[in-house]
């Protein structure tokens, strides 16, 4: 039922299904290699054994808003609590050492009102520093002392407050929260545009308020050998997007396609079609600009494997002119159309040598998927008789 839904691949629900009622045979799928940045643009990467811990305290703001909602909160609920305490503790103290606790001395004035014991003095800071008011208590004239902890106390509420509310209003604009809106497709395609091979791939924005000043990026990021033998597992290259501007900038009102010309400086300029799925790679892409309504810079990623990128496709046209405006069909957003164009390297178009891979040499992906099947149906011819002698041993 899944394999008819297309949601898992039909050879797999096979094996699957040979493995839970045979037990014979267990198949294993090649474990993929790890994104470097997911679909949804989460950078994929984990910060172990970080000894200077302190450097996060020196920028105590930065660090509260990169925390969760719930530690945020447990973080300012504790510190309102512990400020209330403390300050009860100080007044507590003050009121014993004026003796405001002793009923004997009821007739002397004390220096806070109507505090007898801890409970009466925590309720106190509490209205002290929200400035509730209640009026029950107050602070009398008798003791200096009381009028310093009152403004200090004032002081210390105004400054957790405002850095509360201004951690609150950041997590709350964070320019994350804009790139949820900034889609991208889930495929990239190649194929041929003015007799040259193109890497595309499509952008949109859902709303209707712009992002200004956008522009994009692209980079293949993948594992190389230097020429000493130094591996260098996360290399950074560049490739340019295809603008006649000269530049990355893009103007993003209705969902655009973005186009990398595969040339001599391109990553993709020695691959095939049928070497692009044995290639170790990922391509990046990076959207960056800054909202209209709040002046905010945002970011929206996504990357692309090698099994992401089809080759011989074209994203269908969203966009058409009705009633004199134009209108977008999202719902074609990531549609593509196969056509029909040569399978050869970018190299070998340009040298017109437009079918230089052999028929009788598939690639390893080819082999691999062609050997899979093949345990496939072995798996599945092997179930077919291990279901008819065990309905033979029942009959008889």
């Amino acid at each position: 039922m899944l394999a008819r839904k297309g949601l898992i691949h039909d050879d797999y629900l096979i094996t699957r299904l040979a493995e839970d009622k045979a037990n014979q045979l267990q198949y294993k799928t090649q474990t993929r290699k790890a994104r470097f940045v997911s679909k949804n643009g989460a950078c994929n990467v984990a910060h172990k054994n970080i000894r200077e811990q302190g450097r996060f305290l020196q920028d105590v703001f930065t660090t509260m808003v990169d925390l969760k909602w719930q530690h945020s909160l447990f973080i300012f609920t504790m510190t309102f609590i512990c400020s209330w305490m403390l300050f009860a503790m100080v007044w507590w103290l003050i009121a014993f050492a004026h003796g405001d606790l002793d009923p004997k001395r009821s007739s002397s004035i004390p220096c806070v009102t109507n505090i007898q014991s801890f409970t009466s003095a925590f309720l106190f800071s509490i209205e002290v520093q929200v400035t509730i008011g209640f009026g029950g208590r107050m602070v009398t004239e008798q003791c200096p002392l009381a009028i310093t902890v009152l403004i200090i106390q004032n002081i210390s509420g105004l400054i957790i407050n405002a850095v509360m509310l201004g951690c609150i209003f950041m997590k709350t604009a964070q320019a994350n929260r804009r790139a949820e809106t900034l889609i991208f497709s889930k495929h990239a395609v190649i194929a041929c545009r003015n007799g040259k091979y193109h890497f595309m791939f499509r952008v949109g924005d859902l709303r209707k308020s712009m992002i200004i000043s956008a522009s994009i990026q692209m980079q293949v990021v993948k594992k190389t050998t230097t020429e000493e033998g130094e591996v260098i597992p996360i290399s950074q290259v560049d490739i340019q997007v295809e603008n006649p501007v000269g530049t990355n900038s893009i103007f993003l009102v209705s969902p655009l396609i973005i186009s990398h010309t595969i040339d001599e400086k391109s990553p993709f300029f020695h691959f095939s079609a049928f070497d692009l799925g044995d290639q170790d790679l990922e391509v990046v892409a990076i959207l960056e600009g800054v909202v209209e309504t709040t002046g905010i810079t945002t970011q929206a990623r996504t990357s692309y494997l090698p099994e992401e990128i089809l080759w011989g496709h074209r994203f269908v046209p969203i966009v058409t002119e009705e009633e004199g405006r134009y209108s977008v069909d999202y719902s074609k957003f990531g549609n593509t159309v196969k056509v029909r164009g040569p399978l050869c390297s970018a190299k070998d178009l340009m040298e017109g040598n437009s079918n230089p891979i052999p028929s009788g040499h598939p690639s390893r992906t080819a082999k691999k998927r062609k050997s899979e099947s093949h345990q496939a149906s072995l798996l599945e011819k092997k179930l077919a008789a291990y279901t008819q002698s065990n309905d033979s041993s029942s009959d008889s």
